[in-house]
């Protein structure tokens, strides 16, 4: 646990859409930019971190160089990270590249008495997700080698649905039956996401549900058809505390994104 607390403490960033090259920009912003300042606050605002879950679609342009400047950035602050595949990652070369003594995409951590379960949801070629059964068995194998450590699973794509209807057609697409084996173990405390670009704090058979903003740009809120909001990004702290209760709160930039291209179509 960090020093003094009596819980662990969790960042969680997602969505970074980093480009190939440094100063590219997507629907007007400048990604790499926004994830600089989005680390920066974090490791300011807070003295430590127990780890730091990166949720899925760090590439917008999966290739060498951009994976490598991702990898340069995280370890220049002190934590130790666990990285997931979004749908726009080549999630091979990820693990490639993305695996040194303190950043890796392994699928379980244990901490104290809790566990972190990391799922990879992506299809390749598609926005969707879905969790394969190896995914699932592996699910029900560390739940079953913990009973009596809490749990917390992050997954790149949602569960539930958000309310945009353009957006909830790229849920996990067995999602029943990933819920189907939450609900067998108890243990499972909280569910942490990315995908959806903006908030989401629900339950689900006593389980809570997180959705976290994107460290760039947000899609607008319970929308028919894609849509940008000029929120600022923002980052999402947990705390897990020994008897099972966690608490969260999300942090955003000061400023919106004056430069972001609303009216975008899509990117």
């Amino acid at each position: 646990m960090t020093q003094n607390n009596a819980y662990l403490s969790l960042l969680q960033i997602t969505d970074m859409h980093i480009l190939r090259h440094s100063g590219e920009t997507l629907v007007g912003i400048d990604t790499e930019h926004y994830f600089h300042a989005i680390l920066e606050l974090a490791f300011s605002a807070h003295a430590q971190f127990d780890l730091v879950l990166v949720t899925g679609d760090l590439a917008q342009t999966p290739c060498q160089a951009s994976y490598q400047r991702i990898l340069n950035r995280l370890e220049a602050y002190p934590a130790e990270y666990v990285c997931l595949a979004g749908n726009h990652d080549d999630f091979e070369l990820m693990q490639t590249i993305l695996n040194t003594e303190r950043v890796s995409c392994r699928k379980q951590t244990v901490l104290e008495n809790w566990q972190i379960i990391c799922l990879n949801s992506q299809i390749v070629g598609s926005a969707g997700g879905r969790l394969v059964n190896d995914e699932l068995l592996l699910l029900e194998q560390c739940l079953s080698e913990y009973p009596n450590h809490h749990a917390l699973i992050a997954v790149h794509h949602h569960c539930l649905p958000t309310d945009s209807e353009w957006m909830d057609t790229m849920t996990i697409e067995n999602h029943q039956d990933f819920l189907a084996v939450i609900k067998r173990y108890p243990q499972v405390k909280v569910i942490t996401t990315g995908h959806i670009h903006q908030l989401m704090d629900t339950t689900v058979e006593s389980v809570r549900v997180l959705g976290t903003p994107s460290t760039c740009f947000q899609f607008k809120p319970k929308s028919k058809q894609f849509g940008m909001d000029n929120t600022a990004p923002g980052y999402r702290t947990i705390q897990l505390y020994a008897d099972g209760h966690i608490e969260s709160t999300v942090v955003r930039l000061s400023e919106p994104l004056s430069e972001l291209q609303t009216n975008s179509q899509g990117y």
